[in-house]
């Protein structure tokens, strides 16, 4: 008996997680181990240690980024000590804030490196810019304008600098904008799925839905048929009856009919499932907009691919010629497929049928492509195909110069964009007149100056302004922690690449309780 426990406790320690895992369990299924890993070899540089900055980093640092340093040569005031739950209260007051901040935020976990730095950083973007540039994300909280805009030029100046994270806040409202010049994303996560090509299938699927008898099965596996395969097979039977052509628009009722008719059990679920999914079968598969319109990328001309060492634009040059020349003109097949109501037997077999077609093109795709990629990236790629993305951005501040722009948007989106005005004149006039409190006569003039004459402000402003003038300094703790997961997923998106991170200025307003996307 004694035995028996032992074997059993054996095999279950056996199958356990590691530490690492059990630890990062529900962040590993949202971006998995490729995305954990490039989390961990982030260096992240953090400007100023007021309570948002410190709530941003509370949510990189509790996923485990690499390392962060935080610069800010700023003592801890009172203010400071009543906002900021990553300070020591009272016994950090008079303490660099940095210093004193860093301190708790590395107890949140011990596998990430935490630094702190009590130098200006007008100082070090005199002295020594290339440690800012050393960073794989830089990101800014309600940096006075002049030195913001010294930053963000200098980051912009290269475009292998990193991107910059710009963050405002004041009261209960606030927003935050990335600066970057490309961003390429493979892993999307796009809720859109790969196709299945059943109005193209490949020679094994059609051969197989085709030799099946489903006069001679039994009514279990009749009911265990994958609806992937009932819908290939009914249309290679349409397609016999009608010159090889799929179902017209008039016809499509009749199709659908057909399906229906094959049960021979009122409950057999995966014909419901074939005929809710027969739009399949006349939806020609082909190569989504999305992805025609990376094929006329400039990046993956000749020329360009000679000078860009990225491999993704390599992998997209041969995706564009892999589809070009493949009979099909599709993307290359993937073994992924959707639930279905199906027994294990025919699930793995359909499976097992996708995974080798899939095999075989991805073996078609490697042999377009003109420089050394590692295979776990082309596996990735290949599996992402449908939902590639190449995103390009603008620098800090373009926005605020294009007065056609801001009208527009002014039109469009007015509470979004009077928010963001409303939160540009305040930090210029803090620039401006540095310890005097703007009044709401005084924003008003600003945002006029900003937007230009002639152009008529929404009723939405006198909202935003207000707020403003009443507290033009306030940092609430409730708008630290709301723009401190906000920020923090950005980051993340942005240092994993994986899913899509906000393009533009990410408005707030914690008021009306809502958030809006202007300037993308």
């Amino acid at each position: 008996m004694s035995q028996d426990s032992q074997d059993i406790e054996s095999a279950t320690t056996a199958i356990q997680p590691d530490t690492k895992s059990r630890r990062y369990d529900r962040q590993l299924r949202l971006w998995a181990a490729s995305g954990q890993s490039a989390l961990e070899a982030a260096r992240v540089l953090v400007l100023s240690a007021r309570a948002t900055s410190a709530a941003i980093l509370k949510n990189l640092v509790l996923p485990g980024v690499g390392h962060f340093t935080l610069l800010d040569n700023a003592i801890v005031d009172h203010a400071d000590a009543g906002n900021n739950f990553f300070l020591d209260a009272f016994d950090s007051i008079g303490k660099n804030r940095a210093v004193e901040a860093v301190r708790l935020l590395a107890e949140l976990n011990d596998s990430v490196e935490g630094c702190s730095d009590a130098r200006p950083l007008s100082d070090v973007l005199d002295a020594d810019p290339a440690w800012i540039a050393s960073f794989s994300v830089v990101i800014a909280h309600n940096l006075d304008n002049a030195l913001l805009d010294r930053l963000a030029a200098f980051l912009w100046s290269d475009p292998a600098h990193p991107p910059l994270v710009v963050v405002r806040s004041a009261g209960f409202l606030a927003e935050f904008f990335i600066q970057f010049h490309e961003h390429t994303i493979i892993e999307s996560h796009s809720e859109n799925l790969p196709s299945l090509r059943i109005d193209k299938p490949f020679p094994a699927l059609r051969d197989h839905a085709v030799a099946l008898d489903f006069d001679a099965m039994d009514p279990t596996e009749h009911g265990h048929v994958p609806y992937v395969v009932i819908l290939v097979r009914v249309l290679e039977d349409w397609k016999k009856s009608h010159d090889g052509q799929p179902p017209k628009m008039s016809e499509r009722q009749e199709f659908k009919k057909r399906i229906l008719a094959m049960k021979i059990k009122s409950d057999e679920e995966n014909f419901d499932e074939a005929e809710a999914q027969a739009y399949r079968c006349w939806t020609e598969t082909k190569v989504p907009s999305e992805i025609a319109s990376l094929f006329e990328d400039p990046a993956i001309s000749p020329e360009a691919l000679r000078q860009n060492p990225s491999p993704f634009f390599h992998l997209l040059a041969a995706l564009k010629e892999f589809t070009d020349q493949s009979e099909t003109h599709t993307l290359p097949l993937t073994s992924t497929l959707p639930d279905m109501k199906s027994d294990t037997t025919n699930y793995i077999h359909l499976q097992r049928l996708y995974k080798a077609r899939a095999e075989e093109e991805k073996q078609a795709f490697k042999s377009h492509l003109r420089a050394p990629v590692d295979d776990a990236l082309v596996d990735l790629f290949v599996k992402n195909a449908h939902a590639l993305q190449v995103l390009r951005g603008t620098p800090w501040g373009a926005f605020d110069q294009d007065k056609a722009a801001l009208a527009d948007a002014l039109v469009s989106y007015p509470k979004e964009t009077a928010t963001h005005l409303a939160l540009s004149a305040l930090f210029a006039l803090e620039g401006n007149r540095p310890g005097s409190s703007p009044t709401v006569e005084r924003l008003r003039q600003q945002v006029q100056s900003i937007i230009g004459d002639g152009v008529e402000l929404p009723k939405e402003l006198d909202h935003a302004i207000g707020e403003l003038a009443r507290a033009p300094s306030a940092e609430l703790p409730n708008t630290a922690a709301f723009l401190g997961g906000m920020v923090a997923q950005e980051t993340i998106k942005v240092i994993t690449k994986q899913y899509v991170p906000v393009k533009g200025y990410c408005v707030i307003d914690l008021v009306d309780t809502w958030t809006g996307v202007i300037g993308a």
